[in-house]
């Protein structure tokens, strides 16, 4: 089975019909997310990926997910996938109920799914798929100052015209500056800018999302005596840069090789990073 759905207390076919057509994550998007990376049939940073997913929800006015359900389903989630690499995804929403934007007192959607994949976290079998990356700046700013700032709403369609736009100038992912011409994020990703003697990512202040593998890279980078740190970044010093990198759950941190049509070279300080990285990953599967 290449995806598996977790529902109401067990695991289900994926084409089961399963959530009401008046589900608030359908109608208004009123809902929240997060995904990991299952790495030798475990999900990584599970603890965090759901404590995040807390906090999403808090931001959004929803009521708290049950973490211990969620640990419990992802668990069995990751250990049907064969002890291979995949993606792990959780969606929390307000759940059914008739009408617009207003809320009622409707019982919370929760829905898992996972699936086997190869993807270019590392893992203790090896350093991960790679695979090429190139980025485009889109027109588009993220407005720092949004109600939704760090927030992994399941309303994404800001995202998908981003990176539909990033594939027509021949990228796989878009980056966006925010309304003060400062680097944010990327679509689903974390940015870095790897100086040669430091790698520097905007600060939270910027809108950009707290991404747990950002957050894994400057604690990890930190004990490891390498020179990761917050910084703004004024979005033409990325775009002239000579080395960049994108953090991710599924990615880990790997190097940009192409910025707007422009090769980049993998950086020095990127290249020690994932070397930590990917240490630090094989020594413990859930930090």
């Amino acid at each position: 089975m290449s995806t598996l759905i977790w529902f109401d207390g067990r695991v289900r076919e994926p084409h089961e019909p399963l959530i009401a057509a008046l589900d608030r994550g359908l109608t208004v998007g009123d809902g929240v997310f997060d995904t990991c990376a299952v790495v030798a049939g475990q999900p990584f940073a599970l603890r965090r990926h759901v404590a995040r997913l807390a906090r999403s929800a808090a931001a959004m006015g929803l009521p708290e997910p049950p973490a211990e359900t969620i640990t419990a389903a992802a668990l069995e989630l990751a250990g049907r996938l064969g002890g291979g690499t995949g993606r792990l995804r959780v969606i929390w929403t307000g759940g059914p109920a008739a009408g617009g934007s207003p809320r009622t007192d409707a019982e919370p959607t929760l829905v898992l799914s996972a699936s086997r994949e190869e993807v270019a976290h590392p893992s203790p079998a090896g350093p991960g798929t790679q695979v090429r990356t190139a980025v485009a700046v889109v027109p588009w700013p993220r407005n720092e100052r949004s109600p939704l700032v760090g927030v992994k709403s399941i309303s994404y369609g800001e995202n998908v015209l981003a990176v539909e736009h990033a594939r027509t100038l021949g990228a796989g992912e878009a980056i966006f500056a925010n309304t003060r011409g400062e680097l944010c994020e990327g679509s689903a990703t974390n940015v870095f800018l790897d100086t040669g003697d430091e790698l520097l990512t905007p600060p939270l202040e910027s809108g950009c999302l707290a991404g747990i593998t950002r957050e894994l890279v400057l604690e990890w980078g930190r004990a490891a005596g390498i020179p990761v740190r917050e910084q703004t970044i004024p979005i033409g010093e990325f775009t002239g840069a000579r080395h960049a990198a994108l953090s991710s759950s599924l990615r880990g941190i790997v190097p940009i090789d192409e910025l707007d049509g422009r090769p980049l070279s993998p950086g020095p300080v990127t290249a020690a990073m994932q070397e930590v990285y990917a240490a630090r990953v094989a020594e413990d599967l859930d930090p």
